[in-house]
């Protein structure tokens, strides 16, 4: 057999066989026959080598395919070995002497390979044996992966969607590397987190996001929400190395026809026996941080589902305000056909269909409300339950150990007690004996079960914690430019109406607000607050030095040049800061009035 095939040292690309150090001829000269020749030796140890030989160790003298036979050898293969007759007792004594004559000619050969000096040759055993460590350390260094990439999701409705998605793995426990548009519904998502739960305790499962968003099925924003989401689900899963590694995550990937679980685990304690559990108090526990993470996690988790009914609340009220408005906009748009008045009608009916477009604006924005922040709460609310009972289920653990050690101490007792009995019986010492033994494995399987929970929840609760700040900042980030965008659409859309409000008549209509008439200094300037810009809020354009001035309390007076609004804007920011009259300085009759546009720009300022 030509052992140096199944040899790669990346050391000799050559390929010298590692059992080339004897000075004699290397047995890979062609052969017109496929069975071994007679006086060729093979490197197999049948007989243990000799204390002066040279120090082989199993996996050495083997090598990786040593005991993997050609199709054409001579000797039988696994389907002939099952089928052939029973051994004999001259058959078995036939195959003893064949192989002492192969034991001694092996023998033969050593004593021949010990004649040369150990100076002549290389020794490429030892280095064959560093080679076979390096490729040992490259196989433990390898890291192991799985990802799966979502490419579609089919929706007909409001029924189960249908998630197609890719997945590439290194695992061995897959049959292959690449598993291409893999078609599983949102309910067999649940089903494999249902069993990551049940059987990885030391591992905090992420709750499966919903199969439908506040945004409405069929919509883009509902199918990229969704996808992300359980993009996002898919992505923490595959990362873990604890869940990677599931037997179940071979069957979600590998099963062609629907998924359901294999094995269907369930909780360590359910039902009442669950309720009356967390009636006591927790047990003794040596991790402090873990053992303030529940009533933590307890906490947030009915904060968040408390918040996330109260959005829901908002909502509604919001989408109430939206049909109210849109159908007062409909009743006043209505009251210009008995107006006699040409300027007040047209207004009428202005004001009638901005007020409705308004209505319109806010049922639009508590559905992004709901979108963004009352999801979100939610899905958080669920995923800390799951957290606290993954804790919860941690407690049942050290329960059970602790009752372990008392059932082991008990048995050890009473072993005790037998052994200074006078009168033993052999079935009690035997039966005394097993039950200690029993009670011991179990609370070693139960102690290393602990330890392993317990380090791996360490770390899982602070990724957890980081995972849920930074989901939440991003949800409440969204919210807050949601929420500015409605308002600032909002206030465009009203800005649109004033031109038609002040033209009713030629006294500016209701620009004066029942007040008498300023001057045209004073009166509010027809220009937009919403602009390519940004926002201005009072409508004039911005200081280029409006960055250099302090916020509060400053004293500078902004220069008479500038208009008449800008004037009395500065003005009043400079008295807002002051605590009595500056020298020099004049005030106007009317610089202390608060009124809604006044309000604006100080908020604005002090914002």
């Amino acid at each position: 057999m030509d052992y140096s095939a199944s040899i790669n040292d990346p050391d000799n690309p050559a390929g010298a066989s590692p059992w080339g150090s004897s000075p004699t001829g290397s047995p890979q000269h062609p052969r017109t026959n496929t069975f071994p020749s007679r006086d060729i030796v093979s490197p197999t140890p049948y007989h243990p080598i000799q204390p002066g030989s040279a120090s082989y160790s199993q996996e050495d003298i083997m090598g990786a395919g040593a005991f993997h036979r050609p199709d054409s050898s001579a000797g039988a293969s696994v389907s002939d070995a099952e089928s052939r007759r029973p051994d004999t007792a001259e058959s078995t004594q036939s195959d003893v002497e064949v192989q002492h004559g192969f034991g001694q000619q092996y023998q033969r050969q050593t004593s021949s390979q010990q004649q040369y000096p150990v100076g002549q040759h290389k020794p490429e055993p030892q280095r064959y044996h560093h080679s076979i460590a390096r490729q040992a350390h490259h196989a433990l260094a390898t890291h192991y992966k799985l990802q799966a990439k979502i490419t579609g999701l089919e929706r007909t409705g409001r029924k189960d969607p249908i998630l197609r998605f890719d997945v590439h793995t290194n695992l061995p426990k897959f049959r292959t590397t690449q598993f291409r548009d893999v078609r599983r519904t949102h309910s067999e998502f649940i089903k494999l987190a249902d069993h990551l739960i049940s059987s990885n305790p030391e591992a905090i499962v992420p709750a499966v996001p919903p199969a439908l968003t506040s945004a409405g099925a069929g919509t883009d924003e509902d199918e990229a929400r969704v996808k992300a989401s359980l993009q996002r689900w898919l992505n923490y899963v595959c990362s873990n190395d604890v869940l990677m590694r599931d037997d179940e995550m071979v069957l979600f990937v590998e099963s062609d026809f629907g998924y359901s679980p294999m094995l269907k685990r369930k909780q360590p304690a359910t039902g009442v026996r669950r309720r009356v559990i967390k009636q006591f108090a927790p047990p003794p526990d040596d991790t402090p941080e873990l053992q303030d993470a529940r009533p933590v996690v307890k906490l947030f988790y009915l904060g968040s589902m408390d918040a996330g009914h109260k959005v829901d609340k908002l909502v509604k009220a919001r989408r109430g305000l939206g049909l109210a408005e849109s159908d007062f906009g409909v009743k006043l748009g209505a009251m210009n056909v008995q107006e006699p008045h040409q300027g007040l009608a047209n207004a009428y009916r202005k004001l009638g269909k901005t007020i409705q477009s308004t209505g319109d604006f806010h049922a639009a924005q508590g559905t992004a409300e709901a979108t963004t922040i009352g999801d979100p709460f939610q899905y958080h609310s669920q995923d800390a339950f799951i957290v606290k009972e993954t804790l919860t289920n941690r407690h049942i653990l050290l329960r059970e150990l602790l009752q372990a050690q008392q059932l082991t101490r008990s048995k050890l007792n009473a072993a005790d007690r037998l052994k200074a009995s006078s009168s033993v019986r052999r079935e009690k010492v035997d039966e005394a004996i097993s039950a200690l033994d029993e009670a011991r494995s179990n609370e070693i399987y139960l102690q290393n079960k602990t330890q392993r929970v317990t380090a791996n929840l360490l770390l899982e609760q602070r990724r957890w914690t980081a995972r849920t700040a930074a989901d939440l900042r991003l949800s409440l980030r969204e919210y807050v430019i949601r929420e500015i965008e409605a308002e600032r659409r909002t206030l465009a859309t009203l800005e649109s109406i004033r031109p038609d409000i002040r033209a009713i008549d030629s006294s500016g209509g209701l620009s004066r607000l029942g007040r008498e008439s300023h001057p045209a200094a004073r009166r509010a300037s027809l220009a937009a607050s919403q602009g390519p810009k940004g926002d201005s809020w009072s409508g004039v354009p911005r200081r280029p030095d409006g960055l250099n001035r302090s916020i509060s309390g400053s004293f500078m007076s902004t220069p008479e040049g500038a208009n008449g609004e800008e004037d009395g804007v500065g003005h009043d920011r400079s008295l807002s800061g002051s605590t009595g009259g500056l020298p020099g300085l004049k005030e106007e009759d009317d610089e202390d009035r608060v009124d809604a546009r006044n309000a604006a720009s100080r908020l604005a300022n002090v914002l």
